[in-house]
């Protein structure tokens, strides 16, 4: 009998050494439906969201809205019906999705917001992990008037009006822009175009070459995002205007950064999408325990310039 313990609990012992750390009990399923796994941004949420979230037990289902308020809400309804521990949403549209969280609400499932809030009335958000968009907005705002050096200028937004985070990037650049044309009469910079860039590469493009020949003496373009930036960029090119107009963009992606080290964007309000996922995971795991947590979370910028880029080992 005492050989038949003593090998159970050697047996035992190989298991767990052999398999590592065991694994923590489940806690159930965490449903994210984030804005679109299209752009790095969202992806870079939903991947350390779910490697935290493992950490303590839960399994993530990360879905992807394509900027639509109609599919998002079937993918809450879906993990309505799953019973999902928690919601995770990045709203395409803050208003329109108000009725389905309210479904959540009532089913008894914590909702939480990442980097999209929703601050509309009606609906219980348990926690929203942002980034200071509007400080963001105000870092570009500074970029802008640094990138033009003082000159008088005319200056075009490409904005994203149905999404939250983006009307406030918004908003900060237009406030340092009019503090700036108050404080410095002689080097107005005057805002001539504010279009739908679409948060996306072609639809910033076709944007900004409409700004350009409404406009053709512009000299900057502040886009809410890298995409619609890099979209910019090539409607600058096509038109020969590269040299002639600076472009601010946001986020801090890949391709963003990299154009900012060629020279091609002149510099990017930096948001840190991992900590987004990882504090939003923290959150959902307080909540869970009973602890009490913050209603909002915002996480600052850092302000991304070519020499930054030049000793950033990520990039080429």
């Amino acid at each position: 009998m005492k050989l038949l313990r003593r090998s159970i609990g050697l047996g035992l012992l190989s298991f767990l050494v052999g398999c590592g750390k065991p694994t923590p009990p489940s806690r159930g399923t965490i449903g994210a439906s984030l804005l679109t796994l299209q752009n790095p941004f969202f992806k870079v949420i939903g991947d350390e969201l779910k490697t935290e979230a493992a950490r303590h037990g839960y399994e993530t289902l990360v879905v992807s809205a394509e900027n639509d308020v109609a599919r998002q809400s079937n993918q809450v309804k879906d993990f309505i019906v799953k019973r999902c521990a928690a919601i995770v949403l990045s709203p395409a549209d803050s208003k329109s999705i108000v009725s389905v969280i309210a479904e959540a609400n009532a089913a008894g499932i914590p909702v939480f917001t990442v980097d999209i809030p929703c601050n509309e009335p009606g609906v219980k958000i348990v926690s929203q992990i942002a980034t200071d968009n509007l400080g963001g907005g105000r870092e570009a705002g500074k970029a802008m008037i640094e990138a033009l050096n003082g000159q008088p200028a005319e200056v075009g937004v490409l904005d994203l009006k149905q999404v939250e985070s983006c009307i406030l990037r918004v908003k900060g650049f237009k406030e340092v822009i009019d503090a700036h044309n108050a404080a410095s009469p002689a080097s107005q910079i005057k805002i001539v175009a504010e279009l739908d860039g679409g948060g996306a590469k072609d639809k910033g493009f076709k944007a900004a070459e409409d700004m350009l020949q409404a406009h053709p003496g512009m000299n900057g373009i502040f886009a809410i995002n890298d995409p619609s930036a890099l979209g910019a960029r090539a409607a600058l090119e096509k038109a020969s205007k590269a040299d002639n107009v600076v472009i601010i963009g946001f986020d801090g992606q890949p391709e963003g950064k990299q154009a900012i080290k060629d020279g091609k964007i002149y510099a990017d309000p930096v948001q840190f999408p991992d900590k987004m996922g990882m504090e939003i995971a923290k959150a959902i795991v307080k909540h869970s325990k009973g602890e009490n947590v913050p209603p909002q979370t915002l996480i600052p910028t850092a302000l991304y310039r070519q020499r930054d880029a030049q000793n950033d080992p990520s990039l080429k």
